[in-house]
């Protein structure tokens, strides 16, 4: 099997790095627009199986190129990328497996000419998307009545720092949606939009992380696919306490806006100036991070009324030398693409993961994370 790896940061590197150890896979091209950082890929991968390829994915025509001779691709590119690669897929007949969550229901419209194609498109395959929803699919199942669903998760630093306690370890860029976008959740069987930072709740993880504090954030494709499942669904975002409060404030004052502004004749959003201000401010002193999990879905199960719980608290992998967020957001789409390649994943069309990752493929799914390091605890009781 032939695999493009689009995007080459930590992520896309880690995707790489982890791909050449299965014999289902003969050949992965790591695309970047960067060949500096193709050729740190190249370096960490250490594999005959992996060359490089540089250029812009600037257009349908060129990303079409570059998809054509592959049998699947991990796209770990930013939100904008995520339609025109899976367009681009489709018609190259080729498989993908995306990191990007967002715009589900333009995706879904294009099942029909997945299918058509035979190949799977798996929108939103990170750890939350991707990990969250097919735990959350997983506990729905296991119950005879469901009655919530709660997803929740956040990448936070093993060293936070004032005044935000927050440091970006990927794409500002997602992270900002965060605070701007309503949140779509499920209740009764319909689509529901919430306010973005709405929901504000604290919640404890074990040491070293302790009090932290959630809002409800977009529950991406399994709004969709749940709904019908389960009477309540919504996902949370973690930070440390104090982090929610003052975004609420910018936003509030509308520092996240993207009417632009004119400034001395020159015309700019308040959103970009605000990321250019806080791009600096979040990095951190140090690359260490902690991702916190946790999904809990109640319900009734032979007439007893149980709660299913999973948590995961994820340590900056130094073995890997890679963040704890690039570790848990690569290692299910690596696996996936493996599958896809293995012949263990056979759907064809637009088809989450949580759609895929449940029933008899959710317990060897979760030990082959558990084998690369990603270890989530379960936890069941009757309320």
């Amino acid at each position: 099997m032939q695999v493009k790896v689009l995007g080459t940061g930590m992520i896309g590197t880690t995707v790489v790095s982890e791909l050449v150890k299965y014999s289902s896979i003969d050949q992965i091209t790591a695309v970047d627009v960067s060949q500096d950082s193709i050729d740190k890929c190249l370096k960490k991968a250490k594999h005959p199986k992996v060359k490089g390829l540089s250029t812009s994915l600037n257009s349908d025509e060129e990303i079409y190129q570059v998809l054509k001779d592959a049998d699947i691709a991990v796209a770990c590119l930013p939100h904008s990328l995520s339609l025109p690669v899976i367009h681009a897929a489709i018609r190259a007949k080729c498989h993908i497996v995306d990191l990007v969550g967002s715009k589900i229901d333009e995706k879904m419209q294009l099942d029909q000419q997945a299918r058509e194609a035979g190949v799977i498109i798996m929108p939103g395959c990170g750890v939350a998307p991707g990990i969250t929803n097919f735990l959350a699919a997983q506990g729905i199942q296991m119950l005879d009545e469901a009655d919530e669903a709660v997803m929740i998760c956040g990448g936070i630093p093993r060293h936070p720092l004032p005044p935000l306690w927050y440091q970006v370890v990927f794409r500002l860029e997602s992270v900002m949606g965060l605070y701007t976008r309503p949140a779509t959740a499920a209740e009764n069987g319909k689509l529901v939009e919430l306010p973005p930072l709405s929901g504000l709740e604290k919640i404890t993880f074990p040491e070293p992380v302790g009090d932290c504090e959630a809002v409800i954030t977009d529950a991406h494709s399994t709004a969709y696919t749940l709904k019908n499942k389960v009477n309540r669904l919504y996902e949370k975002t973690v930070r440390y306490a104090g982090h929610w409060d003052k975004m609420a404030t910018l936003a509030e004052l509308g520092f996240f806006d993207d009417t632009p502004i004119d400034i001395h004749g020159h015309q700019i959003t308040p959103r970009l100036f605000t990321e250019k201000v806080l791009t600096p401010k979040l990095k951190g002193k140090s690359n260490e991070d902690i991702t916190v999990l946790r999904v809990e879905v109640t319900g009734k199960k032979a007439g007893e009324q149980m709660k299913y719980s999973w948590e995961m608290v994820d340590f900056y992998d130094h073995e890997r030398n890679i963040t704890s967020m690039a570790k848990t957001t690569a290692m299910p789409a690596m696996l996936l693409a493996h599958w896809i390649a293995s012949g263990k994943v056979k759907e064809v069309g637009v088809v989450p993961i949580e759609n895929i990752i449940v029933g008899e493929r959710f317990d060897p799914f979760m030990e082959e994370l558990q084998h690369l390091g990603v270890t989530i605890n379960f936890k069941e009781k009757s309320m």
